[in-house]
């Protein structure tokens, strides 16, 4: 499929790419869910809950374009040549958490996402140089990036991982 060029396009990548992984995360069990080492040290749980870290930063970062300002990309303290570094923080953060927790706020990061793409129109989101702080890119291409695209990487690395243990 390819990448997301315009609102209808965004929302059917994300409505796909989620089911997706929701429906391989169906024919897991709880245990299975907080098995270490699936993607790398990670278990499906810490999976979902870079997810959710990764949902909460784009949706941040809109609200900062928003009130006019510019946001720390891609967090506080970080630069984009470190992200390995935030993901690790991102999981230290996360990985004691309970998974019923994760579940919880899993669906709940993505219906608020989803709202807020829903109540933009295609031009804010797809219109280079909406946001000053976007740059070159569209508001679209970090929720695509947030969504659509990190739920298939996430799918992906899940199932080789399952495989291989």
């Amino acid at each position: 499929m390819p990448r997301p060029t315009s609102k209808i396009d965004l929302l059917v990548a994300i409505d796909k790419e989620r089911g997706a992984l929701e429906a391989l995360l169906e024919t897991l069990t709880p245990a299975q869910m907080v098995e270490p080492d699936v993607v790398g040290a990670w278990s499906v749980k810490d999976v979902l809950a870079h997810l959710i870290e990764w949902e909460q930063m784009c949706l941040g970062w809109y609200r900062a374009g928003l009130r006019g300002e510019t946001p720390d990309l891609p967090a506080p303290g970080y630069k984009w040549n470190q992200t390995p570094e935030l993901n690790q923080a991102i999981y230290e953060k996360h990985r004691d958490r309970a998974l019923d927790d994760v579940l919880a706020q899993f669906g709940a990061s993505h219906q608020e996402i989803l709202g807020a793409i829903r109540e933009l129109p295609n031009e804010e989101l797809f219109t280079t140089g909406r946001y000053a702080w976007t740059g070159k890119n569209t508001m679209g291409t970090y929720f695509v990036s947030a969504t659509s695209s990190h739920y298939l990487w996430a799918r992906k690395e899940i199932r080789k991982g399952l495989r291989a243990g």
